[in-house]
């Protein structure tokens, strides 16, 4: 659907998938969003992508490998929080990133630090200072790349604009988990070297700023016109209970987001619900924990089913079915 900062986003399901397609399209679909749902391991298959199996709660895992760590931010966010501990250690950073490639000698973050311009060329689209969009596409190498080898994003050096032998060039990834030294050889060319015991700290701040990759599930769906019309005779009112914070809503127990607009539409973090929360219908579609918490007065304004409310202590002892046997208030 869209990403952020590494973080991607899927959008799944829905009724155009659920319903809107072929029988076996809908049973798949519902089998998938219910694991999710429940917390269950699901595996994907990414169109003209990778495989991932998905897990609320769980690292990612791409094509067999386990995703261990978030980036801190892209490259541009990388420099920003972390140019002063490169200054008089280093000629020049790289920070290599999917989204924004970023370049310490042209970012603000460097010009704040006075740092003196390197004649260096990077290839991709040229954004604000310092910051590079599309230097390789994405992958599972650096930065979220598919480059195994950074120097592939660096075009030939400038003498004229700072460039000199012996210039020295730290390449890092937004993970702190890829990083390489180099040095300019007489002819300005890069030479791989042995990264120095003053930076290697540098590298590590990366990493250790680095959150855990974890998958969540944010489970979106809507009350539907007979489950409304089960709470209240008149469901518009209990819309509008909703809308103006008079009814509460939550999700076996969780707190959702409600969404603007007509209906009552909700998100939530299905990690935060009880486990096994989730089941289904034949239609086929998702059904979820609802529960509708208001005043009781409230609730006989809106059209509530007064004769059939119960207290809590007859629904502990009697159980929650009703019945002939229950009592009500």
């Amino acid at each position: 659907m869209t990403s952020e900062y590494g973080s991607q986003m899927l959008s799944l399901g829905g009724v155009d998938h659920l319903t809107g397609g072929s029988k076996l399209e809908g049973r798949l679909t519902c089998n998938a969003l219910m694991q999710l749902c429940n917390k269950e391991a699901v595996e994907l298959s990414i169109d003209e992508g990778l495989s991932i199996i998905v897990q609320a709660g769980k690292s990612p895992i791409i094509e067999g490998v386990k995703e261990n760590k978030m980036r801190v931010g892209c490259g541009s966010a990388t420099i920003g929080m972390f140019a002063s501990q490169w200054i008089d250690l280093v000629d020049e950073v790289v920070v290599v990133d999917d989204h924004i490639t970023g370049v310490v000698s042209e970012h603000q973050a460097g010009k704040v630090l006075n740092w003196k311009s390197t004649g260096i060329s990077i290839k991709g689209r040229r954004s604000t200072p310092g910051r590079y969009f599309q230097v390789a596409n994405p992958g599972t190498g650096w930065g979220g790349t598919d480059i195994d080898d950074p120097l592939t994003i660096l075009g030939d050096w400038n003498e004229k604009k700072g460039a000199f032998p012996g210039l020295t060039i730290l390449m890092v990834s937004t993970t702190g988990e890829h990083f390489a030294y180099y040095q300019l050889d007489k002819n300005l060319k890069p030479q791989k070297k042995t990264i120095p015991k003053n930076l290697k700290p540098s590298v590590k701040l990366i990493e250790e700023n680095c959150e855990p990759a974890l998958c969540t599930v944010m489970f979106v769906g809507g009350a539907g016109g007979s489950l409304r019309s089960g709470v209240t005779k008149n469901p518009i009112k209990l819309t509008k209970s909703v809308k103006n914070k008079t009814t509460n809503i939550t999700c076996g127990g969780a707190k959702p987001y409600i969404w603007p607009g007509g209906g009552i539409t909700l998100m939530v973090d299905v990690f935060d619900m009880p486990d096994n929360s989730f089941g289904y219908v034949p239609t086929p579609a998702i059904v979820a924990p609802l529960e509708f918490t208001i005043d009781k007065n409230q609730y006989k304004s809106i059209g509530g089913h007064s004769d059939n409310i119960r207290s809590k202590k007859d629904v502990i002892e009697q159980g929650g079915e009703y019945g002939s046997k229950k009592s009500f208030l």
